[in-house]
């Protein structure tokens, strides 16, 4: 990586393409990780566009061209994968992956996403030799599918109050007998599995327990038999402002996530801000974000999920997850900003940047 003028300061074209509509967990990191003064002092130049036309003639033409024009210039990737033609300025592409699921979940995907960007991201992982990622369970899954000579950095985002939770004394206070108030968020989509959520809360009600599920996210895309014929216990918000979910979540016991793959999982990490306990699946994904802070179940088991959810409860801890949800959004962001601080030092030419193991995914044979 060359260094660029004296001071180190690079010129960085920021894809920004598909910034157009709804902000959810991939639009919030591009925000926050890569806004211009978090790269500073380096100039940050946006590539937006305003259709999904203009979002495919950048990424496939666009911004090649700009590759050529401006041969000392960085381009920045962390929303969707570049198009194949990026390859003519490869080593001064730097992709983000926030997780695989375009490759190994593609019953999941839209038509869109299998015709479109399932292409473009497998082709770039294997020439793209700088990618960043945003949990070393997603470095793992990136490291299986790229080149080997590729560099598969550690970049995780900093998690901020996004929902203004801070000053929450924890998690509304529950009382036996009285509606258990489980918050889900994320768009309605196969990978979510809100089904399995739904199983759970059910099986929560069949053991004498009122439940409730208090569903924040868009539909996207998929069938979805749920929504045709709801239960009675879910209560659907659709796309809302962040002081709405703050409000939401003031009102509620706990955040649960169900899904069948995640890169990260920013919302479980963003309520933890206000002290709320997390229950999410026993998948690696879950276990490096949470640590001992969140519940950890078996989607596809929903009465032993429920059984351990409530014992759970029983011992104390929807009381005990105040401070252990606290201290462990504190502990990824002290790892983040660790990540942040490496990355500015790449950018600004340092080739020791990733010579610490803990920084990288080697490939498997590699000390």
């Amino acid at each position: 990586m060359r260094r660029g003028d004296e001071a180190g300061r690079r010129r960085i074209y920021l894809d920004e393409t598909h910034l157009r509509g709804h902000v959810t967990g991939i639009e919030r990191i591009t925000l926050d990780l890569f806004a211009p003064e978090t790269l500073a002092p380096h100039e940050v130049r946006p590539v937006t566009s305003g259709s999904l036309p203009g979002m495919i003639a950048a990424q496939q033409l666009g911004l090649p061209l700009r590759a050529l024009r401006d041969r000392e210039a960085l381009f920045l990737f962390p929303g969707f994968p570049p198009g194949l033609l990026c390859a003519v300025a490869a080593a001064r592409c730097l992709l983000y992956v926030h997780d695989t699921f375009l490759i190994t979940r593609t019953a999941d995907l839209s038509l869109r996403s299998r015709l479109y960007m399932s292409p473009s991201f497998a082709l770039a992982l294997r020439w793209c030799p700088n990618l960043f990622v945003n949990s070393r369970t997603t470095g793992e899954a990136v490291r299986a599918l790229c080149a080997d000579r590729a560099r598969v950095a550690l970049l995780r985002p900093g998690v901020r109050d996004a929902f203004g939770l801070g000053d929450l004394p924890g998690p509304a206070g529950y009382a036996a007998g009285r509606p258990l108030r489980l918050l889900a968020i994320g768009t309605i989509e196969p990978r979510k599995d809100y089904p399995a959520a739904l199983a759970l809360t059910a099986a929560l009600i069949r053991a004498g327990v009122p439940a409730e599920l208090h569903l924040v996210g868009r539909v996207g895309w998929g069938r979805h038999e749920f929504l045709d014929g709801p239960p009675p216990f879910l209560h659907r918000y659709g796309y809302v402002s962040d002081a709405e979910l703050r409000g939401l979540a003031a009102s509620c016991h706990l955040l649960i996530s169900t899904s069948k793959a995640e890169g990260l999982g920013l919302p479980l990490l963003e309520v933890q801000h206000g002290g709320l306990p997390v229950v999410a699946p026993d998948e690696p994904v879950f276990r490096e974000v949470l640590g001992a802070s969140g519940l950890l179940i078996r989607p596809d088991q929903p009465d032993s999920a429920a059984a351990a959810l409530l014992g759970w409860i029983a011992e104390g801890g929807l009381t005990r997850a105040i401070q252990a949800s606290r201290a462990n959004v504190a502990r990824w962001n002290a790892a983040a900003a660790e990540d942040a601080r490496r990355f500015q030092s790449f950018l600004a030419g340092d080739r020791t940047a990733y010579d610490t193991p803990e920084s990288i995914v080697a490939p498997r044979g590699d000390a």
